[in-house]
């Protein structure tokens, strides 16, 4: 082990000290707190020197995977490349100084880029109007079916207490209709991998609210039977919610809008490239077909001209919508990294993103299928999956799961992908290789995965035991999540 490999605890010595703090100022008020709210003892901190506090947190740092140091297979959720013209728009003065209770005047730049983006959202995805508040794709979620049950009861329609949701879905798909208090129905998928219209259709009847889909679906496939589906659900008197996880493969091609869909989120930290590492902080703003705009949660930015004739912007509540379903207006750091995003792209490179998810994947998928198993062998979007590696190339005696391919991917640089996921298959290996990547990149990644598929045959203890050269190699997950370790001592 070297010197600063070391916890940094192990490098603690009595007497040294990484920090300095100016006098207190205020040593009166500290003489009123309560006696029980005073250490009687000295907290248990390491005591080292600044540099080798900086030494092990960087040290920390470079042992983990990040999308600036390597490629992500499991693509754009969260994990594609983001511009760093965004974190530097995001980080400016003007804009990460503001406090959200200053008057609405003195924040005019700040609202009229909360307005140009949900103006730039409406144009590619077909909605009419869009709420930016959701702080993440899952609160997009529950916000969005917020608005499908204040759209019924509006109507006095209160028994439609139904979703459909399809059995490749999103997990939080039925979680956040469960949290929205309606039944869950499950809808099947047909042998290639699309919803099956003839399982669909006898589940519409007056009690469904509507449908929740991903278009592209979770195998990375589009739904053909879109406006077959569209027109079933609607005739129902239900209504078409968008999951827009997968928007990355239609951006600038195909809108939810055109589709049919009512209701619609977005994850901003997937199509538009804002970082969502750690848990946060996201975005997942909500949009809305123009019969359901005036359902949109509080508080809105709209734009007004003043005495003077000129446009300004003001913040409004929506007295029919579902109130305020977040702290002011949503995340506006997250919120202003994406419409640089936007912008940078610019109206035509925007188009280019879709295809060249599309063409990434494709090339993948076909470089790779003679050694996985490809289940549903037809054109992909920007993911597809495969459902293990094909039997007979595995050893019989040791047969070789996902999850030792995955942990092999390690030790060739390049992390893991999303597997067992989704629940279709039983080996599911899910790739997404994101438009940002080179073919250099990519022919790499297909020949470490060539090259484990033959180990498999050859050394498949090799796999087993995999990975060789990790900090950390194969923990105990069930432990990990039962008898958690939060603290360096337990006393």
């Amino acid at each position: 082990m070297r010197y600063y490999d070391k916890l940094i605890f192990e490098l603690s010595k009595p007497g040294r000290q990484g920090w300095s703090l100016p006098e207190n100022r205020w040593k009166e008020s500290t003489d009123d707190l309560p006696d029980g709210l005073k250490r009687t003892t000295p907290p248990l901190l390491p005591q080292v020197s600044e540099p080798d506090v900086v030494r092990h947190y960087v040290n920390l740092s470079d042992m983990n995977f990040g999308v600036d140091t390597g490629f992500y297979p499991l693509g754009s959720c969260t994990m594609k490349y983001n511009p760093k013209i965004g974190e530097e728009t995001a980080s400016h003065p003007g804009f990460a100084s503001l406090h959200p209770l200053q008057p609405a005047e003195t924040v005019q730049g700040a609202m009229e880029v909360h307005a140009e983006l949900s103006r730039c959202l409406c144009s590619l995805t077909g909605m009419s109007a869009f709420t930016l508040n959701p702080f993440a794709g899952a609160h997009g979620e529950l916000t969005g079916l917020m608005i499908m049950r204040q759209y019924h009861i509006s109507k006095g329609d209160m028994k439609r207490t139904r979703i459909i949701v399809p059995d490749s879905a999103h997990g939080t798909n039925p979680a956040s209709a469960a949290v929205c208090g309606l039944q869950v129905v499950e809808v099947k998928s047909t042998p290639e991998g699309l919803i099956d219209i003839n399982d669909l259709k006898p589940l519409l009847d007056d009690s469904v609210a509507g449908i929740m889909m991903t278009n592209p679906n979770t195998l990375g496939l589009f739904e053909t039977e879109i406006k077959e589906i569209a027109s079933s659900v609607h005739a129902a008197g239900g209504l078409l919610y968008y999951d827009g996880a997968n928007m990355n493969a239609l951006l600038g091609k195909v809108r939810p809008g055109d589709m049919g869909f009512d209701i619609m989120h977005l994850n901003l930290h997937k199509t538009f490239s804002t970082p969502h590492g750690g848990g946060g902080p996201g975005a997942g703003p909500v949009g809305v077909a123009p019969h359901l705009a005036g359902l949109l949660p509080s508080p809105a930015v709209r734009k007004i001209k003043n005495a003077q004739g000129e446009d300004i912007y003001e913040m409004v509540e929506n007295p029919d919508g579902p109130g305020r379903i977040s702290g002011f207006a949503g995340n506006f750091g997250v919120l202003m990294k994406a419409y640089a995003y936007i912008l940078s792209l610019g109206r035509e490179n925007v188009k280019k993103v879709g295809p060249y998810s599309v063409l990434a994947a494709n090339y993948v998928k076909e470089s790779l299928k003679d050694r996985y198993r490809l289940p549903v062998d037809s054109l992909c979007k920007h993911e597809f999956v495969f459902d293990g590696l094909i039997r007979g190339n595995a050893g019989t005696d040791s047969e070789v799961t996902t999850l030792d391919v995955a942990k092999r991917l390690l030790d060739c640089g390049f992390h893991a992908p999303t597997i067992y996921f989704p629940l279709l298959f039983h080996q599911s290996i899910m790739i997404e290789p994101t438009e940002t990547e080179s073919k250099e990149t990519l022919d790499a990644f297909i020949q470490a995965m060539r090259t484990i598929a033959d180990e498999a045959v050859s050394r498949p203890e090799l796999l087993k035991s995999a990975p060789h050269n990790t900090p950390v190699r194969r923990p105990d997950e069930t432990l990990a999540a039962t008898r958690p370790v939060l603290r360096y001592r337990a006393d």
